[in-house]
């Protein structure tokens, strides 16, 4: 329950707060709310419908059957993941179902956490002209026909998961799948205009901090938690997960000194970032040497392809991906994934994993087999994010146009909502007087109250 809460505090208020603070002002509100609007969503459709798909009985390979997580006699007795019973090929148990000391509302509640961000780090794509309308309508669909299967595929029972591919803590079902399917949103939605396009600063830097440090400290929780329990392998997670992240900030920043004279804040919250994401998939299961490792190219390999492949490839360039998520949260999440293919240390791993015998390239023995699951894992959850995301948009599109009217997309979270961030006009937001502006009585009232104002200063 308490690293369910921290991961939940990740998403609200950290990512509602960061999501509202690193956007043009005229964006803030909708960006918050859209974060806001996907955890609540995501919530009400996982005990009705989804964490049975994710984690509950076995209905094909890579998918539970459906059912609701309401009733008193479900949640009261002890936790358990039914298709997580793993066997020898002789048909004799190697090991037994995951059954961990809680009743299973706390693991209902946990696992829901994880999804409800996932959502909500796809949003950094779609950011600045979604239709919000569109958007309530994709949260549930994708939520549905794609985070159950990565879940129910590595984490619940599914054919990834007894094939022995490592994903610790959501390296794959969270951060590979959010950053493909939204860039492949990001294609279909449209991008913003072009004005937005060519300038869009943070409004808060500040607050972006705020919401930023929210995700750091919360990743305890994320990582932390995917044991079950506190134990060894949940110490290993939280420190390696503190190191990664500090090694690729610090790395990020140092490319930016180096390359552009002047280190950046919104940079060194994208290094943060990608140290978190690259070691969460084996976040328990490497030692603290690999985690500086890992960290050092995650501070680099996302930050390359960012600034040097996403100028120069036509295709990154003409697709408008907000928030830079396909760099942040899938290149760093693959590249995690693999590495962890390299780095796994096998007494970590006879800890965790199911398969016995596990571990990483670098330990020799089958070591070579563990980094081909790895990429093959990988390349399931990519594969399937770009088909079905592709799929709901569509269908979505045949209902309500997915991009904002361009009148909603020239004024801003006023027209979107009739609400905004700040008690400010400008930065380029459509002015209407006869809205915003006083009438001519009010206005001789208005200059009245003001020049009152000034004397008594």
């Amino acid at each position: 329950m308490t690293s369910a809460t921290l991961v939940g505090l990740q998403s609200v208020p950290g990512l509602v707060i960061l999501y509202g603070s690193i956007v043009k002002k005229k964006w803030a509100v909708n960006s918050a709310f859209m974060a806001l609007y996907a955890f609540a969503a995501v919530v009400l459709c996982w005990v009705i419908w989804a964490y049975k798909m994710s984690f509950g009985e076995k209905l094909l390979p890579f998918w539970g059957k459906a059912g609701p997580a309401l009733g008193q006699k479900f949640l009261t007795k002890q936790a358990a993941l039914p298709a997580t019973v793993h066997h020898f090929h002789n048909g004799t148990e190697e090991t037994a179902m995951a059954t961990p000391y809680y009743p299973m509302a706390s693991m209902v509640w946990f696992q829901c956490v994880f999804a409800a961000i996932t959502l909500i780090l796809l949003a950094g794509s779609l950011l600045g002209r979604m239709n919000i309308r569109a958007w309530m309508m994709f949260v549930p669909l994708w939520l549905t026909f794609s985070y159950t299967v990565g879940a129910f595929s590595l984490w619940g029972g599914g054919f990834l998961f007894h094939w022995g591919v490592i994903d610790y803590s959501g390296g794959y079902v969270i951060h590979l799948s959010s950053g493909i399917a939204g860039i492949t949103a990001a294609y279909w939605v449209g991008p913003r205009l072009k004005i937005d396009r060519e300038r869009f600063p943070p409004n808060n830097i500040l607050l972006t901090l705020a919401g930023a440090g929210l995700l750091w400290m919360g990743w305890a929780g994320f990582n932390g938690g995917d044991p079950y329990s506190a134990n060894i392998d949940s110490s290993m997670a939280v420190l390696n997960t503190n190191i990664c992240a500090a090694t690729s900030l610090l790395v990020w920043t140092w490319l930016d000194v180096i390359f552009f004279e002047k280190p950046s804040v919104i940079g060194a919250v994208q290094g943060m970032i990608t140290g978190l994401v690259c070691i969460t998939p084996g976040a328990g299961l490497v030692q603290g040497w690999a985690a500086i490792v890992m960290g050092i190219l995650s501070g680099s390999v996302p930050w390359f392809t960012m600034m040097i492949v996403h100028k120069k490839w036509t295709l990154l360039q003409k697709i408008d991906d907000t928030l830079g998520v396909f760099h942040t949260h899938a290149v760093a999440g693959y590249l995690g994934g693999i590495l962890t293919g390299l780095f796994a240390e096998p007494q970590l791993c006879a800890l965790f994993l199911p398969v016995t015998n596990s571990h990483g390239a670098f330990y020799g023995g089958v070591g070579g087999l563990q980094l081909l699951k790895q990429i093959v894992g990988g390349g399931f959850i990519i594969g399937w994010n770009i088909v079905v995301t592709s799929i709901i948009c569509v269908v979505i599109r045949l209902l309500i146009p997915l991009r904002m009217p361009e009148k909603e997309l020239e004024i801003g979270d006023d027209a979107v909502h009739g609400e905004e961030a700040y008690a400010l006009w400008g930065d380029g937001e459509k002015y209407d007087s006869t809205k915003h502006g006083f009438s001519s009585d009010d206005q001789t009232l208005h200059h009245k109250a003001s020049s009152g104002a000034t004397q008594v200063v």
